[in-house]
């Protein structure tokens, strides 16, 4: 038999929103989490001078592993071995690789509610457990140390996003060592997914790292590099669990695309760049927080990072996936529905991205005022 899981909702909203274009309406994207930016241009050049010049193949760069170990030793003062980086096809497949890598079907894993719709899909695909823990406002919609020690029988492991999509919330240094504590108390295995890292309004990002070593860790160069479509990302492994994410890798993806690793490598220099592009985020969230509110969406949580603003719609409707397609046919303007992150809650929410230029979120603004004044 096989495993049933739930669509990817956003994905309908965004065919709905690309037929609209084709149909000549003026569509503002704000349904996925992927920049509106290209990759740094010295990246895009190097990208080009390798195409003219290697015919490529099968490959795992050597150099981009090493860069990335330097990464975590000068961003989180964490010494990683090279051996323990896997380059993959973006975050996805070391999502994947991870799970395999630590734990077998049946177990049981725990993960926050709202969060991040391929973390419950995934694990059910995989014959595992998901083991979902409702998460409000009182927890800043995080797990917490106390979420865990309460779990009884404890879970095999447990899935920690921050910042976190959909929210954009982050943990705070001390709820990471609480958490990273209780799990190695009660044996319990952490994923900790960091792909939003570099990402963060309120202060730098920790990584679990830090306080768990033996944590695996997901990430990609999908958002703060602004490499949606280079599909990169990396797994970093525990060193008990190397040899069985390398077995894995090698048989269910092969490599990471050649091209995208030349590129990968120039745009962790490209700092001055990459931190433009989050200053345009951080224009882009503070209009969305002034505004939002006189729409009627006061109910946020708080978006430390990421860039994502997730509200409730709760006074408006309970069925926001009907809502953000009737949002979209009158304004033009696609956000995604909370259902592909919360299947109880998520009815009352919907998820808004602002990775888009300062311009696109003032012309949303102007689209949706008279539209939501016209619902409340």
């Amino acid at each position: 038999m096989t495993a049933q899981i739930e669509p990817f909702h956003a994905i309908a909203i965004s065919r709905l929103a690309h037929q609209l274009k084709a149909e000549g309406r003026s569509i503002i994207h704000m349904e996925f989490g992927q920049p509106s930016t290209g990759a740094p241009k010295a990246a895009i050049a190097r990208a080009h001078a390798v195409l003219d010049s290697d015919g490529m193949g099968y490959w795992e760069s050597p150099a981009l592993r090493a860069r990335l170990a330097r990464h975590y030793a000068q961003t989180y003062g964490v010494e990683v071995e090279e051996g323990r980086i896997v380059l993959t096809c973006g975050a996805s497949p070391a999502l994947v690789l991870a799970l395999l890598a630590a734990f077998s079907p049946g177990d049981r894993v725990a993960l926050a509610r709202p969060g991040y719709v391929a973390y419950r899909n995934t694990l059910k695909a995989l014959r595992m457990e998901p083991v979902e823990i409702a998460c409000g406002a009182e927890s800043r919609f995080q797990l917490t140390a106390a979420h865990l020690a309460a779990l009884d029988p404890a879970p095999a492991g447990v899935i920690i996003a921050s910042p976190a999509n959909p929210t954009g919330t982050i943990i705070d240094a001390d709820e990471l060592k609480a958490i990273a504590d209780v799990c190695r108390e009660r044996g319990i295995r952490i994923v900790s997914d960091e792909i939003y890292h570099g990402l963060s309004y309120v202060g730098p990002c920790r990584s679990i790292l830090e306080f768990a070593p033996d944590a695996l860790v997901i990430s990609s160069f999908s958002k703060y590099y602004s490499m949606v479509a280079w599909r990169l990302g990396w797994l970093l492994a525990p060193r008990d669990l190397i040899a069985s994410a390398r077995a894995y890798v090698g048989n269910l993806f092969l490599t990471a695309p050649s091209l995208s690793q030349h590129a990968g490598l120039i745009a962790m220099d490209e700092t001055e760049e990459l931190e433009g592009h989050v200053q345009v985020y951080a224009r882009n969230r503070a209009l969305l927080l002034e505004a939002l509110p006189s729409l009627g969406l006061k109910d946020i949580a708080p978006p430390d990072g990421a860039f994502y603003i997730y509200a409730s719609v709760a006074h408006l409707t309970d069925d926001s996936l009907a809502f953000c397609m009737d949002l979209l046919r009158d304004t033009g303007v696609a956000v995604a529905s909370g259902v592909d992150f919360d299947p109880v809650e998520g009815r009352k929410f919907i998820r808004i991205s602002f990775a888009v230029s300062t311009p696109e979120v003032e012309e949303a603004l102007e689209r949706l005022r008279p539209w939501f004044e016209a619902r409340t």
